[in-house]
């Protein structure tokens, strides 16, 4: 029998991100009491790149990436956690704007809507403060959701309590346009393929195409143009889901044209027979449609080059940003040596990590690890010990992943969800009306098996639970 909630220890909650911001919900949708601490909104006290004090506030980008669960990972780990009841998916899907096949959200409006849910909730207290050190030695069930951006004095006491090093790699932030500085003489509207998201928009991305010798020269602007330089991060791995792109350019000449910058699946309608060498593409960035990022332009440029950088692409000359790129650090635990399988710190168990700092990338997975994090607390506190999903699931392969799922021997590293991190499957050679299924496409039939098994494997856990 579960006790009345006024008869119940808070779990206390450090971190109002997306992590911290789920890992609440999820517990106090169990029943449970939480305390929800945030530093932003404390006079004086900010980080190298909130810009307000809402919770769940995106830095990056505005997308969650495809969500399609039948043959996309991550869209696999969308369906996984609105099954579970998560705020952060629930918001996401009534504030989405345009993305193709892609979610993407208008972030005030998302930021908002976690915010009014969290502060409106019977067993959720939201207090704004900065927890300088570790917690004190009463708050016996803790979740540290502080993100890539955890204060110096926290970050401090966690490295001195394991006595590691701290792992760190840049994370770069790309540049939004103002949507009525886009030259639709030169631009047009097109997603991939024309591949509809869910909100049903074939036409969700803005195209600028580039011939050879206009990408020749952005190039060179781009391997030219002044950066940012932070002595004190120097020889920080860079994380290659996020990577600056005058740091790809570097790479190889044709490296963009194979990444951000890729011409496939678009055609130019003013002229279809000619194809562009390179195309950048702008996704919506705001449910007015007034403002567009410029998709994979994340960037260490020094902001005075930026304009002069990106205004080289045709149909941005003219372009207005409301925002350049920028560079913050994050910082990610050895989570294989540190964590248990219940995310808790085996050096003092009261402690559980969630979030990018267990060393998951991308909004999604750091969400999923506050979804996690906030049931398995919940089920300590009620006496209900509860096991993290099974690894046939997305959520599950990413607590495998950080608790030891890495290649032995090697340097742990952030890691987005992939097919990769799930238990293999064979491709099937058949498909469920005994078809031969083409060899080029059984590699998409083997992602939707590994899908539907997970679908059912979270059922069962579930059910389990």
């Amino acid at each position: 029998m579960i006790p009345s909630p006024a008869k119940i220890s808070p779990i206390h909650v450090i971190g109002g991100g997306l992590a911290g911001s789920e890992a609440a919900w999820q517990a106090a949708e169990a029943g449970v009491p939480v305390i929800l601490h945030e530093m932003r909104g404390v006079p004086g006290v900010k980080t190298d790149a909130h810009h307000t004090d809402g919770l769940a506030e995106l830095v990056c980008s505005n997308s969650f990436r495809s969500d399609d669960w039948e043959y996309n990972a991550v869209g696999l780990l969308h369906a996984e956690m609105r099954a579970l009841g998560s705020v952060i998916m629930a918001s996401a899907d009534i504030n989405q704007v345009p993305a193709g096949g892609a979610l993407a959200v208008d972030r005030d409006a998302f930021s908002q809507a976690v915010t009014a849910r969290l502060e409106a909730h019977p067993l959720i207290t939201v207090v704004r403060e900065e927890i300088a050190g570790l917690p004190p030695a009463d708050w016996d069930n803790v979740i540290v959701a502080t993100g890539p951006l955890t204060s110096a004095a926290l970050a401090d006491a966690i490295l001195g309590l394991t006595d590691e090093e701290s792992l760190s790699f840049f994370d770069a932030i790309a540049p939004i346009v103002h949507a009525d500085s886009i030259d639709f003489d030169i631009a047009w509207r097109q997603s991939r393929y024309d591949k509809e998201g869910p909100g049903g928009d074939a036409a969700a991305y803005v195209n600028c195409p580039m011939d050879r010798a206009q990408y020749d020269a952005f190039i060179d602007a781009l391997l030219s143009g002044p950066k940012a330089e932070f002595k004190e991060w120097e020889n920080v791995p860079y994380f290659d889901g996020c990577l600056p792109i005058e740091v790809m350019a570097e790479r190889g000449r044709e490296t963009l044209r194979h990444g951000p910058m890729k011409p496939v699946g678009l055609t130019n309608p003013r002229d279809p027979m000619v194809k562009a060498h390179a195309i950048v593409q702008l996704r919506q960035d705001n449910a007015l449609g007034t403002l567009f990022n410029i998709v994979g332009f994340q960037t260490k440029l020094k902001h005075g080059a930026q304009a002069e950088v990106f205004r080289m692409i045709p149909g941005l000359q003219n372009a207005q940003f409301a925002r350049l790129g920028g560079l913050h650090r994050n910082t990610y635990l050895n989570s294989p040596k540190l964590l248990d399988r219940q995310l808790r710190l085996k050096a003092m168990p009261r402690l559980r990590f969630a979030g990018q700092v267990t060393g998951v990338e991308g909004y999604v997975e750091s969400a999923a690890m506050g979804l996690l994090a906030g049931r398995l607390a919940a089920a300590e506190r009620l006496g209900q010990p509860l096991d993290a999903p099974p690894p046939e699931t997305a959520l599950g392969a990413l607590v495998e992943h950080i608790t030891g799922g890495h290649l032995e021997g090697s340097k742990f590293q952030p890691m987005n969800i992939n097919y990769g991190l799930l238990p293999p499957l064979p491709a099937p050679k058949v498909d469920e009306a005994g078809v031969k299924i083409p060899m080029k496409e059984r590699g998409r039939a083997k992602k939707r098996l590994m899908s539907l098994r997970a679908v059912e494997a979270l059922n069962t856990w579930r059910g389990a639970a």
